[in-house]
């Protein structure tokens, strides 16, 4: 069974090692062990980058376990993508997705007074303002109510006792 190694007509080192599943820095060790062969360098730029031919040697190298220097080589697989972070789900992100949706047109409407505040800072003001909730008051007295507060507590004013 033949296997069709895709090639192009030049790839640079980067590329290079993402066709052979290995990372920049353990593709340059094993040019520098001489397991795969040396870029060539384009002539208008200087940039190094792999012809076809040497292309087709180090994925055959790969393929086979097998440098071009003749000595056998194990490759461990590689990890996710080092470029991306792992996604862990959280059992509260849903929770948290919610708050947010919650109080965007709020944060929002902060924003256009030149206010930016966060649902960490704007939760407790609420609780504070309208401790029954806000269900049945007009989002644009919200806003307002929670735009005074946060200047009182920018200026320094308190309120009167």
């Amino acid at each position: 069974m033949s296997v069709e190694l895709v090639t192009k007509a030049a790839v640079s080192v980067t590329e290079m090692a993402r066709m052979v599943g290995l990372s920049r820095a353990r593709f340059y060790q094993l040019v520098k062990k001489a397991t795969f062969p040396s870029a060539d360098h384009d002539l208008a730029t200087g940039r190094p980058c792999y012809l076809e031919e040497k292309q087709r040697l180090i994925l055959e190298a790969r393929r086979r376990n097998c440098g071009v220097d003749g000595k056998p080589i194990l490759f461990y697989s590689r990890r996710n993508d080092a470029g991306q972070k792992r996604s862990v789900p959280r059992p509260t992100i849903g929770k948290v997705k919610e708050v947010t949706k919650k109080y965007m047109d709020l944060i929002d409407g902060l924003a256009a007074l030149n206010v930016t505040a966060t649902v960490a800072e704007v939760e407790p003001l609420l609780k504070e303002l309208f401790p029954n909730g806000i269900g049945g008051v007009a989002p644009g007295e919200v806003i307002r109510a929670v735009f005074l507060r946060i200047q009182r507590q920018n200026t320094g004013d308190k309120p009167w006792r």
